[in-house]
């Protein structure tokens, strides 16, 4: 049986549709949020564009019921210069230690069984020929309502690129 993408003038519902959020600018702040995802979404893919930071902090990925997780991830991210890392405040993007970095690529999210999600990363920096994997996972306290795109640190500040989430 075919599966099929349904959809009308850009109103799309959940029989299996792609829906993309609003892309952001990820010109300032410290962190780029985006709430109120439908409870029925079983997959997000986090888009990076040309994304950097004023400093050299990681990148961290944070899902949210109500209010965002911080605490309770589990996994590891490597990079291929052979920077390793695992994390447990976010999923996180690994980049090169001690250095700023142009990040292109997805994060891809998953609802593996009730609310715990999984993820796997690849991603590669725009500045030099490195790629960055990672995987993980995170319980819930309730179903996911929001994403946080921000860095370890929490200080950093986003100074380029487009951000932006699809759900299905």
């Amino acid at each position: 049986m075919p599966l099929t993408l349904s959809g009308t003038s850009g109103v799309l519902d959940n029989s299996g549709a792609f829906i993309a959020g609003t892309a952001v600018n990820s010109t300032s702040g410290t962190s780029i949020d985006f709430t109120s995802i439908p409870s029925w979404v079983k997959r997000i893919t986090v888009m990076f564009n040309g994304v950097s930071t004023n400093g050299s902090s990681n990148y961290q990925v944070q899902l949210g019921a109500t209010t965002f997780t911080t605490s309770g991830y589990s996994g590891s991210s490597v990079a291929s210069s052979g920077g390793t890392g695992t994390f447990s405040s976010g999923f996180v993007v690994f980049q090169s230690p001690g250095t700023s970095s142009t990040l292109f690529g997805p994060l891809f999210l998953t609802l593996l069984t009730g609310n715990t999600w999984v993820a796997a990363v690849c991603t590669s920096r725009g500045d030099v020929a490195q790629s960055m994997t990672g995987a993980g996972s995170v319980a819930l306290s309730g179903t996911l309502d929001r994403v946080r795109i921000t860095t370890v640190n929490g200080t950093d500040t986003f100074d380029a690129g487009t951000i932006n989430i699809l759900w299905e």
